[in-house]
């Protein structure tokens, strides 16, 4: 079996998030599934970004807990 993973952040707009949010999903997914793509899931990958000090503190930004929406599809 062969899977790809792809990321996926919505763009939304302050009104009907939700219906967006499912539409762009649903783009995302028809698009792989024309290319033999079977869709699987939408996961959710927590990540740590580290600091970065910048030069001389000019730039810094500091380390951040962020979580990410992956799709994952597969071959058989």
């Amino acid at each position: 079996m062969q899977y790809k993973v792809v990321p996926f952040t919505a763009n939304l707009s302050h009104q009907d998030q939700a219906p967006q949010a499912a539409s762009q999903l649903e783009k995302v997914i028809d698009q792989y599934s024309s290319q033999g793509w079977e869709y699987v899931r939408l996961e959710s990958v927590d990540t740590y970004i580290t600091a970065n000090t910048g030069c001389f503190g000019i730039g810094a930004k500091p380390a951040a807990n962020i979580s990410i929406s992956m799709i994952v599809f597969r071959k058989p």
